[in-house]
């Protein structure tokens, strides 16, 4: 059917857009394969690495923490690319398409390849496809309403999230135990074909989905104009503060990881491994998400208007204690002790409240203030953010290596420096969002 069949604008209702079970379904199998894979790239990398020869040839701590976030840094650099791709030449629907066949060749690599080579060329299809999609894929959430049904955004992104949560929770207990019982080949490869289904979901939503048609030579007047600029100006100044979020929230599947090996993983008489702690994490987001929605936010509006960059600010001093929390673990772990795996659940519950107040709001607000042509560029400066972090915490990684192979910050000393700069960039947040003057913009309906 040709693309001029498909819907162009959202339709005038007050209801639930008729895409929207697509885009969660493709989500959730979506994000089952990206933290599948990502909830084992540590253990892999520091105890299954294969060398050329064929032998075990694994990295140190400290390196895997930092080519992990490196990687990360990757993924969500490449949403700039995607974005150009979607707004200005192939459009959303189109990009995300093609995009997730590359995303699939990444995991088929990874789970052929356990040599350094396989794992270079796996994670950089990987980086590819699944950096080259996340703008568009939010921004396509964003694009299914109008002026009408736009008291149901904020809701459909809390659906979101939970569904990216719904999927990474299942994956993030089985993965791990995956590798340990059949290896690297199997537990690369069911991410694959998760990534494979979410494909087909997506493809059978196409006519269900609205096209918003690429802007062409448009997109780049639009970007260069003069509100075009200032908005992109705006948002960048925001983005700087959701560096340092990101910095210490994305080391719960490198750091996070690492100490949870030196404490007791007995979990109501289960032995989880490492890697499952993370599991904690997406199945908070699904319990909080509706309870914030629903209940925190409507009652603390009452009092005190809840905005976006109010919740974002809250997020960002809450962030940092979940880090203190790690520091104390590490100075139980110095004193020859092995601490609860509850402890560091304590700090899962502290950083996921965090994540809601900020991602999950962050998502949405980027979406509402960037103009119409602009959306998936818009939402890939959101996601620089996530890049720069982890390089952030990518680049401490490497410095802080001495040369015998100890570390110039370790144990609670590291947990202490990534906490100190985010409760710095939290107190000078609150002076900017009390600057910024919000522009929402939706798309016009049919």
């Amino acid at each position: 059917m040709a693309e001029t069949a498909y819907r162009t604008a959202p339709v005038k209702t007050s209801g639930w857009p008729s895409g929207i079970p697509y885009i969660i379904g493709n989500e959730a199998a979506e994000r089952f394969s990206y933290y599948g894979m990502r909830s084992i790239l540590v253990v892999f990398m520091t105890e299954f690495l294969m060398g050329a020869d064929g032998n075990l040839a694994p990295m140190s701590d400290a390196d895997a923490r930092a080519w992990y976030h490196v990687f990360a840094q990757a993924v969500y650099f490449l949403p700039i690319l995607g974005s150009i791709l979607s707004d200005g030449i192939l459009g959303k629907y189109k990009t995300i398409l093609s995009l997730s066949i590359v995303y699939c060749l990444g995991h088929l690599t990874l789970a052929l390849d356990e040599t350094r080579l396989g794992l270079a060329l796996g994670l950089g299809l990987i980086a590819i496809g699944s950096g080259g999609i996340k703008p568009c894929v939010s921004a396509n959430v964003g694009d299914q309403f109008g002026q009408s049904n736009q008291h149901l955004l904020s809701k459909t992104f809390s659906w979101f999230y939970f569904s990216i949560n719904f999927g990474s929770f299942f994956s993030t207990l089985l993965i791990p135990w995956l590798l340990r019982a059949y290896g690297p080949n199997v537990a690369f490869g069911l991410p694959g074909l998760l990534m494979l289904l979410a494909t087909i979901v997506f493809y059978l939503g196409r006519r269900e989905f609205v096209h918003v048609p690429p802007a062409g030579m448009d997109f780049v007047r639009e970007t260069f104009s003069v509100a075009g600029l200032r908005t992109i100006a705006r948002l960048f100044v925001l983005m700087v503060f959701l560096l340092p979020f990101w910095a210490i929230f994305d080391q719960t599947g490198s750091a996070w990881v690492l100490q949870a090996k030196q404490m007791d993983l007995n979990f109501f008489g289960i032995e989880l491994l490492p890697a499952q702690v993370h599991a904690a994490n997406p199945i908070m987001v699904m319990l909080f998400a509706p309870i914030f929605a629903y209940g925190v936010y409507p009652r603390v509006s009452k009092i005190w208007p809840m905005t976006p960059l109010r919740k974002m600010g809250v997020g960002f001093f809450v962030a940092g204690l979940s880090f203190v929390v790690c520091a104390y673990v590490e100075q139980l772990i110095a004193a020859g002790q092995r601490p609860s795996v509850w402890w560091q659940i304590f700090a899962y519950a502290i950083i996921t409240v965090a994540e809601v107040m900020v991602s999950i709001t962050s998502l949405e607000f980027f979406y509402t203030q960037g103009p119409k042509r602009m959306k998936s560029l818009i939402m890939s400066i959101q996601m620089l953010s996530i890049s720069l972090g982890n390089g952030f915490t990518a680049l401490v990684n490497f410095v802080i290596k001495n040369d015998d192979g100890t570390d110039k910050l370790s144990g609670p000393s590291y947990y202490m420096f990534f906490a100190a700069v985010m409760l710095v960039a939290s107190v000078l947040f609150v002076f900017v969002a009390m600057r910024y003057k919000e522009h929402t913009h939706l798309q016009d309906e049919a």
